[in-house]
């Protein structure tokens, strides 16, 4: 039998082991050491931000970010329902409450339907948006798989409403605009907070980890501060926050350092991996590979098959669990976020889109250690499977 292609995995091909090798020979494994601070110094170079903070999963980086933003128990923050929960349990942990705001056809946050939600839905009075009495203080837009948001929209309704813009760029390191008001601008740098994620099965990865952002470079510092327990006095441990066990190990920011050094290789097969799909899938009837949005140049972390549901009817459990006995991995996009246990009964407003592609999304291989060969193989076992399914 032919090898299992998973769905995606991280790739080791460079100092990772050199340089965690010596964060082991120094002793410096914890919260502290020259590998944190590097990686810190180069991710702001690589984003052209004069500062980042490293943390220990891209979900500590998006509390951290309301945190800081002054998200209280009680405020209203704007979230999309089609993505990771982890982007919107964040808002639980403060207290405050969410309101789903449907996603366009890149699956990120709709614009129209955001300013619709803010106008007709909201007052705006003493330089706050109120929903039902509740202040609407911040919003959460995630650049789903790596394809950038409408941000010059959002900015612009975020800015009328006196709104904080958190980004949720952790499936989008290396995302950037090439065209418009925002061009050369990475995701993630845009908004008032952009937070990024370093998980496994990320572009690039520290086993666990993140790193957060923000437009003004004070915010940083004071993240940083809050990440290693808000202690003021190092002698004492005096502390005058409340503070977090966030912060990155050098253990994880020596192997970040490692896999930083290889991102723009990853970026190039992560584009020419899905340019071969492309062609892979073009013309075939039952399925077709989603675009990223005009104007950008995504990291193409995921590769997004939309399935035609008027001739594929098996659930998309089926699929996928025949597709795991033909040794190809693959998943669902997401069930919605406001259809989950914690978050039933809470607002959504006109969910449209992403009820619709829930329904329709199939990811497919996306590793940076795949194989012409690897891709030419998921993609004709992919039209295998669905070929079958649709003549049952």
């Amino acid at each position: 039998m032919s090898k299992f292609i998973p769905l995606s995995v991280p790739n080791f091909e460079g100092n990772e082991r050199k340089y965690v090798d010596d964060a082991l020979d120094q002793g410096w494994v914890s919260t502290g050491g020259a590998y944190i601070n590097t990686l810190e110094e180069r991710l702001a170079e690589f984003l052209h931000t004069e500062k980042t903070a490293c943390v220990q999963s891209g979900t500590s980086a998006l509390h951290l970010s309301l945190v800081d933003a002054g998200v209280q128990p009680g405020d209203v923050v704007l979230v999309p329902p089609l993505t990771f929960i982890a982007a919107v349990n964040p808002v639980k942990y403060q207290f405050a409450t969410p309101v789903f705001i449907d996603c366009d056809d890149s699956f990120c946050m709709d614009p129209e339907k955001l300013k619709g939600f803010c106008e007709q839905e909201c007052i705006f009075t003493d330089d706050a948006l109120y929903f039902k009495g509740q202040h609407v203080k911040a919003l959460v837009v995630v650049h789903v798989f790596g394809n950038l948001a409408d941000m010059e929209k959002i900015m612009d309704i975020a800015a009328k409403y006196k709104l904080k813009v958190i980004e949720d760029a952790t499936e989008a390191l290396g995302s950037k605009f090439t065209e418009g008001k925002y061009k050369g601008k990475y995701a993630g740098t845009i908004g008032d907070y952009g937070a990024y994620s370093f998980n496994g099965n990320k572009v690039i990865t520290t086993g666990g980890g993140g790193a957060v952002t923000a437009r003004d470079a004070a915010r940083v510092d004071h993240i940083k501060y809050l990440s290693t327990q808000a202690k003021d006095d190092p002698h004492y441990y005096i502390h005058h926050e409340v503070g977090y066990n966030y912060r990155m190990t050098n253990l994880q920011a020596a192997l970040g350092v490692a896999q930083l050094e290889e991102l723009p290789e990853f970026l190039r097969r992560k584009k020419k991996f899905y340019e071969e799909y492309l062609a892979l899938f073009r013309n075939f009837e039952l399925g077709s590979i989603m675009p990223f949005r005009e104007g950008t140049d995504s990291n193409h972390w995921f590769y997004s098959l939309n399935i035609d549901r008027t001739k594929v009817h098996q659930t998309m459990r089926e699929i996928i669990t025949e597709l795991e006995k033909r040794g190809i991995g693959t998943r669902a996009i997401w069930d919605l976020i406001n259809k989950q246990i914690p978050y039933q009964g809470e607002v959504t407003y006109r969910l449209e889109k992403a009820p619709f592609y829930a329904e329709r999304i199939l990811n497919i291989p996306c590793s940076t250690s795949l194989t012409d060969e690897d891709i030419k193989r998921a993609a004709e076992t992919i039209k295998e499977v669905l070929t079958e399914f649709a003549n049952k």
